[in-house]
């Protein structure tokens, strides 16, 4: 049996917000990726009903972009869910989709790698916490454990 931390933190040592990806088990008839999704942890929290406590999670979902892995990496890639607005004949995604789940639903930690664009980005302007929010895509990174490897196929 093994213990993840898995961190929601609006500051993190005084350096910034601190917020974790996860997989969550949203089939548990599929196997692997097709089974599971990416979301980032914002909020941990419970509560009491009719003397029962449920531990729950506020959420930002990711979804997969494609059928199966990236063919270059053998890597997942995912995108930042949102919610399409119709605002008079545009169509706008700039309301990204938060849930809350039981956090029984998650299965394990994930950890994303940014897709970087052909144009350079000035390190000095970007922080590890911005990452989530400067970049459009990300893949599931599978190496980053024997967990996520076998998670991740």
């Amino acid at each position: 049996m093994c213990h993840e931390h898995i961190r929601s933190c609006p500051m993190w040592r005084n350096k910034g917000p601190h917020f974790d990806c996860v997989f969550v088990v949203t089939n548990p008839e599929a196997e692997g990726m097709h089974g599971l999704d990416i979301a980032c942890v914002l909020c941990f929290f419970s509560f009491k009903y009719q003397g029962t406590l449920y531990p729950c999670t506020v959420i930002h979902w990711f979804d997969h972009m494609g059928d199966g892995p990236d063919v270059a990496t053998g890597m997942w890639i995912i995108h930042p869910t949102c919610i399409i607005q119709l605002l008079g004949l545009f169509l706008q995604c700039n309301i990204p989709h938060i849930a809350i789940i039981h956090i029984d639903a998650i299965y394990h930690a994930a950890h994303l790698i940014p897709i970087y664009a052909t144009h350079n980005i000035n390190t000095r302007d970007i922080k590890p916490h911005d990452s989530y929010d400067t970049f459009n895509s990300f893949y599931v990174n599978k190496f980053a454990n024997h967990h996520a490897f076998e998670i991740a196929f």
